[in-house]
């Protein structure tokens, strides 16, 4: 599977604070299949938040219950399609 740069870097990111293989990560897989626990995963968005220079809408008292406007943390996939329509979104108009 080919991944953007911005995926693979997330998916860095989210293995070195899991203590995982990037290579074994697969988008359908969840943070806690990885070992991340709420906390691992507040760690692991605060660094996405600084590796891309974005804030992400994320509620660590109740991921389960996110609104529209946060972040799909149930799979990898949704993390990292949130992550780049956040910088897509960033992006100012007429420049890629």
């Amino acid at each position: 599977m080919s991944r953007s740069e911005t995926g693979r870097q997330v998916i860095a990111i989210l293995a070195a604070q899991a203590l995982a293989d990037p290579a074994g990560i697969s988008d359908s897989d969840r943070p806690e299949d990885l070992g991340l626990d709420s906390l691992g995963l507040v760690e692991a968005i605060f660094a996405i938040e600084e590796r891309f220079d974005i804030s992400v809408p994320f509620n660590p008292n109740d991921p389960d219950q996110a609104g529209p406007e946060d972040l799909d943390v149930s799979d990898i996939g949704g993390i990292i399609r949130g992550i780049e329509a956040l910088i897509a979104a960033q992006r100012p108009v007429g420049r890629e």
